[in-house]
């Protein structure tokens, strides 16, 4: 049974066709990812593969091609669809509010999992916050604070709040968070991945899915997004889905010394099973708690 995820006024233009949206949302990164890559390159150092190699590059990184993508979403469903942001889940009444509390959350739950891992003999601590004895580092640090907010509310309203609502319409809601957590999977994919790997994004999609049908808005997601991200990449040393552009820890220097399904080897923690137990744990507690809507919704 098709559902409206996020009730606001109806659109007055063209809901792309249900099988066409994933192929959409496809279109969409790749476009901008290409055009961002390519304008970042003249000015940062980037690898072969176009990935970041310095806290420079992860700014523009972040900055950029993610700044096109929230751009060219935000006017298709403009001018195209013609209908209000409310619709793709940028609802609620204290907006700032609800992103800062899901910011707060998705801090916490990244530090608990590193946590976990140290204390399961996964990671061994080198030095308490390092970045304090290179304070240049402190100036990239602050800016990615804001760019991985751009970058992770880029990708929770396409996923969470576009992509997630059209398909929910044309088709029902389970079959809208499997095909949208399916494609932001496989964006996430990297020839030779580990399965542990692949299974932590999956879950990490349902996650987020499970936290926006409850909470009927993307903005907490988008905070808890951002919050998680931002301190995997600087608080402990430790890379950020296969990233590692050397920046010293904000909180602590650690090094991974155990077996890759406890640690997440060269994936950093994201590829862990402490990660995806974190994941299964948030997906039940989410359906289990009263709230205003479920992924069986």
């Amino acid at each position: 049974m098709s559902q409206d995820l996020y009730p606001a006024e109806r659109a007055r233009g063209w809901i792309p066709w249900g099988a066409l949206a994933p192929f959409l949302s496809l279109a969409f990164v790749i476009a901008t990812a290409i055009l961002g890559d390519e304008l970042i390159a003249r000015f940062v150092n980037m690898d072969a593969k176009g990935n970041p190699v310095d806290a420079t590059a992860l700014v523009a990184f972040t900055l950029v091609p993610f700044g096109f993508l929230l751009l060219v979403l935000l006017a298709w469903v403009r001018f195209v669809e013609r209908r209000p942001v409310e619709s793709i889940g940028l609802r609620g009444g204290n907006k700032i509010r609800e992103f800062l509390r899901g910011h707060a959350l998705g801090l916490a739950g990244i530090a608990g999992v590193v946590l976990v891992i140290w204390i399961a003999g996964g990671l061994r601590l080198i030095a308490v916050a390092p970045v304090f004895s290179q304070p240049g580092f402190l100036v990239p640090i602050l800016l990615l604070l804001f760019t991985f907010a751009l970058q992770a509310s880029a990708e929770e309203i396409l996923f969470r709040g576009w992509l997630l609502s059209v398909l929910a319409e044309k088709f029902n809601v389970p079959v809208a968070v499997v095909v949208s957590s399916a494609v932001f999977s496989l964006l996430h994919f990297g020839r030779g991945q580990h399965w542990l790997v692949t299974l932590g994004t999956f879950l990490f999609a349902l996650f987020a899915c499970a936290w926006a049908l409850r909470a009927r808005s993307v903005l907490g997601v988008m905070g808890w997004h951002a919050g998680w991200n931002w301190l995997l990449a600087v608080g402990f040393g430790l890379p950020i889905t296969g990233l590692d552009v050397g920046i010293p820890g904000l909180l602590a220097d650690m090094r991974p010394v155990g077996a890759f399904w406890l640690t997440g080897g060269a994936q950093g923690p994201e590829g862990s099973v402490v990660c995806l137990g974190y994941f299964v744990l948030g997906i039940a507690a989410l359906r289990l708690q009263p709230g205003k809507a479920s992924i069986a919704s």
